[in-house]
């Protein structure tokens, strides 16, 4: 019995060196969130001392009032943000796992080629496919002015429409449903046959409430994504009361260099939705990605 307990205290240098790595790169990562939440409740004069002081000494909620009475639309550029992503957000997620129950679930011929064609489309750089999306969105008939033809307007250019179709469906929301769809018993499906259950109902009632975990996380990663985007709105949006969040906050710092004050409270209000969403989803995401790698 005491040579067990004795095993049991011993310590493994291996284990605490993994726990100190692994401490080490936590505090990496999250000190520079921590100290822009430190730094949005400090006076401008406080942000830049030496040494850092990241526990303000004298907390005010002065740049935040500040920040929200600019005079910028705010408010427009959060709702904007909202709308876009949202909206990529609950398609991926209809459309890739649809897409993916196919690949997961079903057999016909080419079935393999066309997954692996579409996973190779992810090693294909998104900057090598803005200028035909670019094209493609200018001349959408019937839209933006333009007529049947595509012609003499700027079609879906400087719209939500721009930002939001050509990101319905992604490769990777794809691969990543497929993996865990594929871990969902076949017998399921079988029985569901049986009772006279057509392909769209299995997937409705059978594959997607077996499938929350992997929804999950992909709605994380894509939400986490494309509310943070902004190379591709830039790209798209030129009207400023249509730009989203990181958008309007790149207007806002070219705008007002030195108030880092207020760039602060306005980068921990960006982070805040995708600070919700993790907590709501956090256990779901963990077992979506642990579990969509166990089948190839």
């Amino acid at each position: 019995m005491g040579a067990i307990a004795v095993r049991r205290r011993r310590v493994r240098p291996g284990r605490v060196l993994r726990y100190v790595v692994l401490a080490a790169g936590g505090v990496l990562f999250v000190a520079p969130f921590f100290y822009m939440v430190s730094s949005s409740f400090q006076p401008l004069g406080e942000i830049f001392s030496y040494p850092p002081q990241w526990i303000p000494a004298n907390p005010t909620l002065d740049n935040y009032r500040q920040f929200f009475g600019s005079g910028h639309q705010i408010g427009r550029w959060i709702i904007n943000s909202t709308i876009t992503t949202g909206a990529i957000t609950i398609a991926q997620l209809f459309f890739g796992s649809l897409i993916a129950y196919t690949f997961a679930k079903r057999k016909f011929p080419g079935r393999d080629l066309l997954f692996f064609l579409i996973l190779a489309t992810m090693m294909v750089p998104d900057q090598i496919r803005v200028v035909p999306n670019y094209v493609i969105l200018k001349v959408v008939p019937l839209a933006g002015g333009n007529d049947l033809m595509g012609v003499g307007g700027h079609g879906w250019l400087d719209s939500y429409w721009g930002v939001i179709m050509p990101n319905l469906v992604s490769a990777f929301g794809i691969f990543l449903l497929r993996q865990y769809m594929k871990s969902i018993p076949d017998e399921l499906l079988d029985a569901a046959r049986m009772d006279g259950a057509g392909h769209f109902r299995i997937y409705w009632k059978v594959i997607l409430p077996l499938s929350r975990p992997a929804l999950a996380a992909l709605a994380i990663f894509t939400f986490q994504f494309w509310w943070a985007a902004f190379f591709w709105p830039l790209i798209v949006l030129s009207s400023p009361e249509l730009y989203t969040l990181p958008l309007g906050l790149g207007l806002f710092q070219e705008q007002n260099r030195t108030l880092w004050n207020l760039i602060m409270a306005g980068s921990v209000v960006a982070s805040l939705p995708l600070i919700a969403l993790f907590l709501v989803f956090q256990r779901q995401f963990v077992r979506g990605i642990s579990v969509s790698g166990l089948k190839g």
